[in-house]
């Protein structure tokens, strides 16, 4: 595939032989970016840990300094007893049965789902749509909860969930282009504090094996993991 002009310029602006400090980083990205939008930034960091193995699942949530710059999505499935306090909080979905037939019919058009634990029975049947899309309400991650506006609140303030995949790699969306790159380091920071904290005990050698920033289309830059782990 060709490469756009913008493209081009921002490959040459990235040193591929060079792991830039996190706030270097967090300056480039914005310079490289090569969209007319307002590009999500990116954080992909890759593991030493072998997901495979239940203990070493590495999985969380953190609430970032600055928020997402993205405004989610929240369904919350509940009894009619939670509805009015999900609803003021500022969910944009409230209900239960006929979200539960809508999600089976194939609609996910949300970014979060927060239930209440009574109500988690009738959703384990969802999970073949919501597991595969992380959607999936999990005690871990605070999404299934009998305070259901403190949960939205959390996550309409910046609150995100992060997961190793199959290969070893969390990859999760820290802010925007638009943020300076003081908010861009900071929420990077956070995320990857976050990620250091849940090291598994049974995960041997290195553990941040590597760390790449990316904004949309752009080149990945890649990030000094001995300065993060200090």
């Amino acid at each position: 595939m060709a490469l756009s002009k913008k493209r081009k310029v921002a490959v040459t602006k990235v040193d591929k032989n060079k792991a830039y400090s996190l706030k270097e980083a967090s300056t480039l990205v914005k310079e490289i970016n090569c969209t007319k939008f307002d590009s999500s930034v990116d954080l992909h960091i890759r593991l030493g840990v072998d997901p495979k193995k239940a203990d070493q699942q590495v999985r969380g949530t953190v609430s970032l300094p600055h928020g997402t710059g993205k405004t989610k999505k929240v369904l919350v499935l509940c009894t009619p007893d939670k509805e009015a306090a999900a609803k003021e909080a500022g969910a944009d979905f409230v209900g239960l049965d006929e979200f539960i037939s809508k999600i089976e019919g194939g609609w996910v058009d949300v970014d979060v789902i927060i239930a209440t634990p009574s109500v988690m029975p009738k959703i384990g049947k969802l999970g073949k749509v919501l597991g595969p899309r992380n959607l999936m309400p999990n005690p871990k991650t605070g999404t299934v909860t009998n305070d259901v506006a403190a949960a939205v609140n959390e996550v309409k303030g910046g609150k995100i969930a992060f997961k190793v995949d199959k290969a070893g790699i969390v990859h999760a969306s820290i802010g925007r282009v638009s943020f300076t790159s003081d908010k861009i380091a900071e929420n990077s920071a956070e995320l990857i504090n976050a990620i250091i904290k849940l090291k598994p005990s049974s995960a041997k050698g290195i553990y941040l094996k590597g760390v790449s920033m990316a904004s949309s289309m752009s080149p990945g830059i890649a990030l000094d993991t001995k300065s993060l782990m200090n």
